[in-house]
């Protein structure tokens, strides 16, 4: 078990020395680092790569389409349809939110990540517009269908009795 825990004067290095003391890093090391940072390529949150973007089109059709907690709410949609109702979700909420990021212009990542948020909330915001609106849509429809069928009776039931009566006597 002696063998596990590290030694210091075997391995050739030393403990560290305190903060503040003149044994401390010297700025040219600090320098490097951060010209080592400046070749590392950055990472950017905001926009999301087009693939991120499809992605998300993909998981949206998979929601619509098949069998989710949405669709069995407010009934699923065709995939054709849903695949085009979702790349225009995307494609919406994508341009709020880039046009949001333009206003801030996001320098940090903590800034993209609020972008990227607000992109989120937009694609979720505007995918339960869409099955509410569709499911609206057609429940009024199937009702208007129906009544559309009786409306000629119910008219022509209506104007019968009118055209019946008894012509008034002019004298």
């Amino acid at each position: 078990m002696a063998e596990d825990a590290p030694n210091p004067a075997a391995e050739g290095s030393q403990p560290a020395p305190p903060e503040g003391s003149a044994d401390a890093a010297p700025p040219a090391a600090t320098a490097g680092a951060k010209a080592a940072e400046a070749l590392l390529p950055s990472l950017s949150i905001w926009p999301p790569s087009q693939r991120t973007r499809d992605a998300v089109v993909r998981r949206l059709v998979q929601t619509l389409a098949a069998p989710s907690v949405l669709s069995q709410r407010y009934g699923a949609i065709p995939e054709p349809e849903a695949e085009r109702a979702a790349a225009a979700v995307e494609a919406e909420a994508f341009a709020a939110a880039s046009k949001s990021a333009a206003a801030e212009s996001p320098a940090s990542v903590e800034e993209g990540i609020e972008v990227l948020q607000a992109y989120s909330k937009e694609v979720s915001r505007r995918l339960l517009e869409l099955a509410k609106s569709r499911s609206a849509a057609a429940a009024a429809a199937a009702p208007a269908e129906g009544s559309a069928k009786e409306e000629p009776e119910e008219d022509s039931s209506a104007t019968a009795p009118a055209t019946e009566e008894a012509p008034v006597k002019e004298e």
